[in-house]
């Protein structure tokens, strides 16, 4: 019969036990220095086990002497005789030390918990605070992972409740240290992420407590404490979708959770979708404190989207949307926090759904009204706007269906649709100017000449100032086109859909102006005409021409493909020259 194999833990835990004995005689003896010696060597002995425990996840063996090293350490730390300087001596190495084995298993985990809350009920809660936030912030990229960080975050929230002095510069110093700690777990969560759903609970537990050291302050501290706690909350929020917004169901609880705590804070999803409450938060918390608070709109717009997808708030979500619905300055406000929500690389596309979703859901029932309001500043609000537009435009642009592109061009439109039209032609103009899709200059031209179809037939029978877009700006616009201010003609096929809009827009103009016999856009001058014959059509056409017969002696499906995109281009370039000449013969 075969010997049995002997196990890892049965030369380590011996090891381990008189390790632990020989320190706390040396503390009980008085002789300190010893002791943290024999602490660092304790560390130092168990550290190359924890790194093969995550080297090696799956190895049965590794798991048990983990379990069996923490259950030990755990049973001295716990013993009623165990004298107070001991535990003061090891709380210095314990917690990192334990919480490096809580990656072994789910009972690796919890036993590491509850070390590092018996350390947190035996020692000074301030030191204990210092110590577990140091913890937090110093292991090896090995070790960063939410099994590590999770017992730690549980064990600083029970921490804060027995804080007893200076509670709120306590939390404040807390707060940035646990909220890195949870972005970062946020970026690199991975798409199962049931630790990370563990470690978001435990977020929750430290909103728990800074609720209840809240209602224990003084007003000034309270004021400013609340304040804190709305900003963490947001920030989680915002993080807690990026980790795991691709999965709706496990993150709605946790959402409809965290939102628990916005009325307690004094934030309402009125205040929360227009930035008021975000702004004034993050003035009583200071600037000191914003770079750990670096999502917090998308928090808030967050906040709102989920509670809208929720089906228990219905009451207080028609009130916001029928005040947004009638307060142009609430609706653009709300266009501008959604904009973080439509440009974030880390929000999942079903948020971005959602997103648009409730952004239709206002603009489908507000009132467009051209005549300004004379108290209003539009123009402060352009840059916001135009901000908002370009987020959506990222949406359609990257969206991975049609349907979603569908819809975010429709809240694109609607929310164009909003903006007065002296100041519609700027914002287009603008996302032309600094978009580098052809198939989105395309659109936005097409656009353009669609507001100039619209303005001319209902303004041209009143007087010509009503006409934003007739000018000589839209020619401007097409002159950006095709003939590019870094020189020489546009690239072909590549540039195609800009240039085949662009192409239309100018025949359009041209024939418009010339049918009607005016010249708002200066379009018809002589010298313009010259100017879009010699300098943009001419060599389009030489362009085209050449691409084509570059292309022609092949049959390969690239060179198919570049002509059935050329043709177009070549059909509305001859009826522009075609026009040209004509208008020439009679300037």
């Amino acid at each position: 019969m075969s010997e049995e194999k002997p196990h890892l833990s049965d030369s380590l835990i011996p090891r381990l036990q008189q390790t632990l004995t020989t320190c706390s005689q040396l503390i009980e003896a008085g002789h300190f220095s010893d002791s943290d010696g024999l602490v660092t060597e304790l560390a130092d002995f168990l550290s190359p086990i924890s790194v093969s425990v995550v080297e090696e996840p799956s190895n049965l063996d590794l798991e048990i002497t983990s379990f069996e090293i923490l259950t030990e350490i755990h049973s001295f730390i716990t013993s009623p005789s165990r004298n107070q300087q001991v535990i003061d001596a090891l709380s210095f190495e314990l917690p990192k030390l334990v919480c490096k084995y809580a990656s072994a298993s789910k009972r690796c985990s919890e036993i590491a918990q509850l070390i590092v809350e018996h350390l947190v009920s035996m020692c000074s809660p301030r030191e204990m605070l210092s110590i577990l936030c140091e913890a937090l912030s110093s292991p090896t990229e090995m070790f960063r992972v939410p099994c590590y960080f999770s017992p730690l975050i549980g064990g600083l929230a029970k921490v804060l409740i027995l804080i007893k002095r200076r509670q709120f510069e306590q939390v404040k110093a807390a707060v940035p240290v646990i909220l890195g700690v949870l972005k970062s777990m946020s970026l690199e969560a991975d798409e199962e992420g049931k630790d990370t759903e563990d470690i978001f609970h435990k977020a929750i537990a430290i909103a728990d407590s800074i609720q209840a050291v809240c209602e224990g302050l003084e007003q000034n501290d309270k004021k400013k404490l609340c304040a804190l706690l709305g900003m963490f909350v947001l920030q989680v929020m915002a993080l807690v979708s990026i980790a795991m917004g691709h999965n709706i169901s496990s993150v709605l609880p946790i959402m409809v959770h965290l939102s628990q705590f916005l009325p307690i804070c004094g934030l309402s999803y009125e205040g929360l979708i227009t930035g008021h409450d975000v702004d004034k938060f993050a003035t009583i918390c200071g600037d000191d404190n914003m770079a750990c608070f670096s999502h917090v709109k998308h928090g808030g717009s967050l906040a709102v989207i989920w509670g809208y997808k929720s089906n228990e708030t219905c009451t207080d979500f028609e009130a916001v949307k029928n005040k947004l619905q009638k307060n142009q300055t609430k609706r653009w406000q709300a266009i501008g926090m959604l904009k973080h929500v439509f440009s974030s690389v880390d929000l999942s596309w079903e948020l971005k759904v959602h997103a648009l979703d409730f952004l239709l859901c206002v603009m489908d029932g507000c009132t467009h009204q051209e005549i300004q309001n004379d108290a209003m500043d539009y123009s402060t609000y352009v840059p916001t706007l135009y901000a908002s537009l370009q987020a959506i435009e990222m949406v359609i642009i990257y969206a991975p269906n049609a349907v979603l592109r569908k819809k975010s061009f429709d809240a694109m439109m609607k929310v164009l649709a909003d903006v007065p039209s002296s100041l519609r032609f700027d914002i287009l103009t603008a996302l032309i100017q600094n978009s580098q899709s052809s198939s989105m200059i395309a659109i936005l031209l097409d656009c353009i000449r669609r507001e100039m179809h619209e303005e001319y037939s209902s303004c041209i029978s009143l007087n010509s100032q009503c006409l934003s877009f007739w000018s000589a700006r839209v020619v401007e616009l097409v002159e950006l086109v095709v003939k590019p201010p870094n020189g020489g003609p546009p690239s072909l096929p590549e540039y195609g859909d800009a240039v085949l809009s662009a192409l239309n827009l100018y025949r359009f103009v041209v024939i418009r102006e010339s049918t009607g016999k005016t010249n708002y856009t200066g379009v018809l001058s002589k010298d313009m005409l010259q100017k879009a014959y010699n300098e943009w059509l001419l060599p389009l056409r030489t362009l085209a021409t050449g691409v084509m017969a570059a292309n022609q002696q092949d049959h390969d499906q690239l060179a198919l493909d570049t002509m059935c995109a050329l043709n177009p281009i070549e059909l509305v370039l001859y009826r522009c020259i075609e026009l040209v000449e004509d208008n020439l013969k009679h300037a």
